[in-house]
């Protein structure tokens, strides 16, 4: 989602390293429309996020707006466009519960992978990619990116063009200029989607998408339209939104500014033997795919790697029960995409069954029980009591805790994968 956060960060909460956890948007109400804000204090106990706070914001909105006109001309807007595209301008409050929402629980990372590589989404990417061939044609040509990883990101980050957000990207971005605890990062969304519009790119109509700006069927954020959208078909507009030469170019040329490598996978699922030291699981630890055959690590399918002097790091999502990844650098390139290993997971596995290749070999651990939030917190809280964690608790299980927790199951002689199970949590108990 290039760089966002709201749409499918609702989805990737918790797991993992993912962006800052939102619930899906709630259900409406009975008489259709959105359920307004809850009037409550945010969940991460921001001061800009009290009650009071968003309350005193709002009541000072129009003025905000206002104060934002000397910005947009530096920008170039004109001052009639930007009357026009503000006026009339009211918060959407509710946005407040999405931006500091903390969920219960999450989900484990077979259940998102369940859920966003199926056989529907699979059967309409591959009409997608028929259908559009001669974009896709053209855009591998001039950005040297796998058409199939854009078709993956489209079709997960929309369900192709189905599910975008219908919120207005002006009033979105305006809110959260105006209001809560990221005004500085979202002036500059706002200010772009000025800019956007100015341009004569979109039409306001179009510029609608999730709770925090996001737009289009790849979930272009507005300041990330302006460094990667191009356009495709030279009728001098960027529609990302309608336009399908377009946004096939524009989300090619976002993956290829980002690192990405062209005629290299994602990743390969790799079998982990019994004995093999989890700690070597670890971001900072690349190795070539060589070396890491020498480990002991082979391919689920028993293929050759490619390539055994392109480097890779390990990836255990679901511990020393569940399959292991080798991880390349186009990986870490859909990772800026959405810092979520869950979502990059789903994309590189997505691209390859949509290329025909077969699903993952190995089976998860389902009979894993997600933690609540609670849970993580204790967890974490457990952790840094034995001096193995010393971050802040968040309830998110992240890197830093992985860490802390490999650290503890080193310590009690248990494989140190970081897979924060019940089981752990007991043994942390003492119970």
């Amino acid at each position: 989602m290039a760089q966002s956060q709201g749409g499918l960060a609702d989805l990737f909460g918790n797991l993992f390293s993912g962006p800052n956890p939102s619930p899906p948007p709630a259900a409406a109400t009975g008489d259709g429309s959105a359920p307004p804000w809850s009037g409550e204090d945010g969940a991460s106990g921001h001061p800009l996020m009290t009650a009071a706070a968003i309350r005193q914001a709002a009541a000072n909105f129009d003025n905000c707006v206002a104060s934002m006109w000397p910005d947009a001309a530096r920008r170039n807007v004109t001052r009639e466009n930007f009357e026009r595209f503000t006026a009339g301008l009211t918060p959407d409050l509710r946005i407040m519960d999405l931006l500091d929402s903390q969920p219960e629980f999450t989900k484990a990372i077979w259940d998102y992978l369940d859920i966003l590589v199926n056989d529907n989404r699979l059967a309409k990417g591959r009409e997608i990619l028929a259908k559009y061939k001669a974009q896709f044609d053209a855009a591998e040509k001039a950005y040297g990116v796998d058409r199939y990883a854009v078709a993956a990101i489209w079709g997960i980050e929309s369900n192709y063009s189905t599910q975008m957000g219908d919120r207005s990207v002006v009033q979105s971005t305006a809110t959260l200029a105006c209001i809560g605890r990221r005004q500085a990062y979202f002036k500059d969304e706002f200010l772009s989607a000025l800019e956007i519009l100015n341009r004569g790119d979109l039409r306001p109509e179009q510029l609608r998408g999730s709770w925090a700006g996001a737009f289009g069927p790849t979930q272009f954020m507005p300041t990330a339209f302006k460094r990667y959208a191009v356009d495709g078909d030279g009728d001098g507009r960027r529609d990302v939104v309608d336009n399908p030469a377009d946004l096939i170019a524009s989300t090619a040329n976002n993956l290829k500014k980002d690192g990405w490598q062209t005629g290299q996978s994602w990743g390969y699922e790799v079998v982990v033997p019994k004995d093999f030291n989890y700690m070597m699981a670890d971001r900072a630890k690349a190795m070539t795919l060589a070396q890491w055959q020498q480990l002991g690590l082979r391919r689920a399918n028993n293929h050759p790697f490619p390539h055994p002097t392109g480097k890779a790091y390990l990836l255990a999502p679901a511990g020393a029960e569940g399959p292991g990844f080798l991880m390349m650098q186009n990986f870490r390139v859909i990772m800026k995409y959405n810092p979520a290993e869950a979502y990059a997971l789903a994309i590189g596995h997505f691209a390859d069954r949509l290329r025909g290749g077969p699903p993952f070999v190995q089976p998860w651990p389902r009979q894993e029980r997600v933690l609540s939030r609670a849970e993580r917190l204790e967890l974490q809280q457990l952790l840094a009591q034995r001096g193995f964690y010393r971050g802040t608790p968040d309830g998110q299980i992240g890197g830093q805790t992985r860490e802390a927790l490999r650290g503890f199951q080193a310590s009690i002689g248990t494989p140190a994968d970081g897979f924060a199970t019940s089981d752990m949590l007991e043994r942390l108990r003492g119970r």
